[in-house]
């Protein structure tokens, strides 16, 4: 079982969802966080005063997979979230021990 969390612009969110759905894949964790690579920010002008803003929105996707299903995810994330900018975003995947539904108490396989 695989652990991918990506991380994308807000506006591809949409796209990914659609996407992961089309694979039979539909349980995940959005959270908003702020990041800074190589587009260094940018700067805004708010009632005449120039501010640099280095940490840019982005969408954090969390999801569990399993093995067979991480290729077609890792392509249908790719896909829906190429836009071919720098700030496309980045994709981790971890390997996953045990996972436990706390309502059931169905593990691993059963529990995703």
């Amino acid at each position: 079982m695989k652990k991918i969390e990506a991380i994308i612009r807000p506006y591809k969110l949409d796209a990914v969802r659609d996407a992961l759905e089309d694979i039979d894949i539909f349980g995940m964790t959005i959270i908003e966080v702020k990041g800074l690579g190589r587009q260094k920010g940018h700067r805004e002008i708010y009632r005449g005063t120039e501010y640099l803003v280095d940490f840019l929105p982005k969408i954090k996707i969390e999801l569990l997979v399993n093995d067979n299903q991480l290729d077609d995810s890792l392509d249908a994330i790719m896909e829906a979230a190429r836009t071919g900018k720098i700030g496309d975003g980045k994709i981790a995947v971890t390997h996953i021990e045990s996972i436990t539904r706390i309502r059931t108490g169905e593990t691993d396989q059963d529990a995703v």
